[in-house]
């Protein structure tokens, strides 16, 4: 096996754990300490105070300490880190609310569209171009959240307003991380030193007013032992996602993704018990030929791309 294929076998792994995490485990996670009372808010907490640490040791032995540094000093990364700490912020706690009050399905329905959503941002603010498929894409996604909303509307599940926000909140983060000088480590730890006062805070009122299960007399001891994993439940697809997008070119791991949004779905249905209605299954057809087009429209790309290579080398 050549060097580049093991980079690629490797770099599959990865995004296979990524993903995965992201499909199972992580939602999983949340159910299970939902179900035992935790409300979403201590969940985000704990998940930023007992992640940062992990994070830090992480930068200690990658020797990046003084890029986080800089990145809080600096004022051209200030600039995009905080408003990104907020936007990223908004996405967890919506994710974990999505889990906690059985809307799994609108969450993976929102990260079903969240590309589709990144290509409407680009041409938007970075002045980029909708190609005619990814038109087409972007119209059907939005057709598919217009009968989701239908079929929530119908069955008294209101507005699927997190499969908008979810996608919207999480596409304006990589917009700003985009312009960002810092690497995907350092960014995260940045946002999770600037969460932390809040969520320390925010721990602090959960314990003095009664609300939490964190060893709480009539919390099962387990349970509040199985807290302090949130930080491993975070960091470790954030790992395995950056050695993926290291290994694997960025069309693949945009495809792979999909992977995740899917495995949310059949855990909604088929293990948290959520409603799936004919009309639901009808949206998540249309954001699927969406997904279709949108993948269509990067292979169309990539031959073009190639084929321009091609004409330049013979020249």
């Amino acid at each position: 096996m050549s060097p580049e294929q093991l980079h690629r076998k490797q770099g599959y792994m990865y995004a296979a754990g990524a993903f995965g995490w992201w499909a199972v485990v992580v939602p999983s996670y949340f159910r299970l300490l939902s179900q035992h009372g935790a409300a979403p808010l201590e969940i985000l907490s704990q998940r930023v105070i007992f992640g940062l640490p992990l994070l830090i040791i992480i930068l200690v032995l990658a020797h990046k300490l003084p890029d986080l540094y800089r990145a809080c000093t600096t004022w051209k990364s200030l600039r995009i880190l905080l408003p990104s700490t907020i936007l990223i912020g908004i996405n967890w706690y919506f994710f974990i609310y999505s889990v906690s009050t059985g809307r799994l399905n609108h969450a993976s329905l929102g990260y079903y569209i969240n590309p589709l959503f990144s290509i409407l941002l680009g041409c938007l603010f970075l002045g980029e171009t909708l190609t005619k498929l990814q038109k087409i894409a972007i119209a059907i996604a939005g057709c598919a959240v217009v009968m989701m909303t239908v079929a929530e509307l119908q069955s008294g599940g209101g507005w699927p307003w997190i499969a908008v926000l979810l996608p919207a909140s999480f596409g304006l983060y990589g917009l700003l991380r985009k312009k960002a000088d810092v690497s995907g480590t350092v960014g995260i730890s940045f946002e999770m030193i600037v969460l932390l006062p809040f969520c320390v805070a925010l721990m602090i009122w959960i314990t003095k007013s009664d609300t939490g299960i964190f060893f709480a007399e009539t919390t099962v001891p387990w349970i509040s032992w199985i807290m302090f994993l949130g930080g491993i439940v975070t960091i470790v697809p954030l790992i395995c996602f950056t050695n993926a997008v290291r290994l694997l070119p960025l069309s693949t791991v945009g495809l792979l993704q999909f992977s995740a949004p899917t495995g949310q779905l059949i855990l909604s249905v088929v293990f948290f018990g959520e409603t799936y209605t004919p009309l639901k299954a009808a949206a998540f057809l249309l954001i699927w030929i969406a997904i279709g087009v949108f993948i269509r429209d990067l292979v169309v790309t990539h031959r073009e791309k190639q084929a321009c290579m091609d004409t330049e080398m013979l020249e």
